[in-house]
């Protein structure tokens, strides 16, 4: 517990200005020093500004945390989307992905995650849709018939997959299916998830349910 505190300086941060508040307000209650100027000064951080700093470096740790796959995993119903994507023998997508050191940790966070200015924010936005979901319907689902309704939410972007292949390389060019089929793949028209290229992500994986009428232009 120790070395993970030491290893992540927001939580470090965030232990620090805790007990720092945490021993002022101690000193504050066992001493009863007069109201000076001083004791004030103390009081303001005690009361005021470590809890301040506490929340703020606690909530950007919470934050980091939510990118990492044990959390993805966390819920039952992901257990097997986890369990496929860490595995070191699995040739599924997911998996692929999960063995690159760079974001390997993170894949699910990488892979799913919106890009942009408020890519961040509106990621985790729809996070706290899963969480509705999960605790409304899927909590005490048992995993199988949970494997069965639970479906991507919308067809998989390109646009994802291109902000590390960006289909200008010439590595990538120099796959001929790559190369003809390059301004479908740019617009969307051709899934590089799609069982005839890649391959679906996971070995659960479900084709998105067709759009409802007032999801239709």
């Amino acid at each position: 517990m120790v070395s993970w505190i030491i290893s992540n300086p927001f939580i470090a941060a965030a232990t620090a200005c805790a007990a720092g508040s945490a021993l002022l307000l101690l000193w504050y209650l066992l001493r009863r020093p007069a109201l000076t100027h001083a004791t004030k000064l103390v009081l303001l951080a005690a009361i005021g500004v470590l809890p301040l700093a506490t929340a703020t470096t606690g909530n950007v740790a919470g934050f980091e945390a939510t990118k990492a796959r044990r959390f993805c995993g966390s819920c039952h119903v992901m257990t097997p989307y986890r369990d496929d994507s860490q595995d070191p023998h699995s040739t599924a997508l997911a998996a692929r992905h999960a063995r690159n050191a760079l974001f390997g940790e993170d894949n699910c966070y990488a892979c799913h995650a919106d890009y942009g200015m408020f890519g961040t924010v509106a990621t985790k936005l729809g996070g706290l849709r899963h969480i509705y979901e999960y605790v409304l319907h899927y909590r005490n689902m048992p995993l199988d018939e949970a494997r069965r309704t639970i479906h991507i939410r919308r067809p998989f972007q390109n646009a994802t997959c291109m902000h590390c292949h960006s289909t200008e390389g010439p590595s990538w060019n120099a796959i001929k299916e790559h190369a003809s089929l390059l301004d479908r793949v740019r617009g969307g028209d051709v899934s590089c998830a799609s069982a005839g290229c890649h391959g679906p992500a996971h070995p659960f994986s479900k084709p998105a349910p067709p759009p409802t009428q007032e999801q239709l232009p």
